[in-house]
C-alpha cells in the first residue's frame, strides 16, 4: 500500500494504528524493561510504536517523515 505521510496523519488514531500493524514492515525492535519499541516502515515514512508488555497497551505512537538525500 502506498500512502503519503500527510494522508496518513489525516487518518484517525485508530485507523493509523490498524494500517501500521497490518501493512507496515518491522525494521527494528528492542525491549527495555517492560516496554517494547517497534519501528515500522510504511510507504515513504516510518512509525514507532511503544508497547507496554505488562498490560498489552500502546504507550506511544509516533510517525516520522523520511528525509530524502
Amino acid at each position: 500500500m502506498s500512502i503519503s505521510y500527510y494522508d496518513f496523519k489525516n487518518l484517525t488514531d485508530q485507523s493509523q494504528q490498524e494500517l501500521v500493524i497490518t501493512e507496515g514492515v518491522v525494521i527494528n525492535e528492542i525491549y527495555k524493561n517492560e516496554l517494547r519499541f517497534v519501528i515500522y516502515k510504511l510507504s515513504s515514512f516510518s512509525v514507532e510504536i511503544v508497547y507496554n508488555t505488562v498490560n498489552g497497551k500502546i504507550e506511544s505512537f509516533t510517525a516520522f517523515q523520511t528525509i530524502g538525500r
